[in-house]
């Protein structure tokens, strides 16, 4: 017998739903151009076209640790299952 693990095809579980939903909301928020192309509600003197922009990165930032974590825990919980070294 060959000491090659075998090759699992990828599985769709909550959790990875969860993980590409945390990495694809930025992209949407921010291709969503209309949602965002106007000057009011100013923050503290600054156009709203900027601040939410602004607040995006601080939300991205945010969801992306989310995801890792995420994935960490899942590849972890998945090599537990199999027998395999977590990386």
């Amino acid at each position: 017998m060959s000491d090659v693990p075998e090759v699992q095809p990828p599985v769709v579980t909550p959790v990875r739903v969860v993980i590409a939903l945390c990495l694809i909301a930025p992209f949407v928020a921010m291709l969503w151009i209309g949602s965002y192309a106007k000057t009011d509600p100013a923050f503290i003197g600054i156009p709203f076209f900027y601040w939410y922009q602004m607040l995006w990165v601080l939300i991205s930032t945010v969801l992306t640790m989310t995801a890792y974590a995420l994935w960490r825990r899942d590849q972890r919980a998945r090599a537990a299952r199999t027998g395999g070294a977590s990386t």
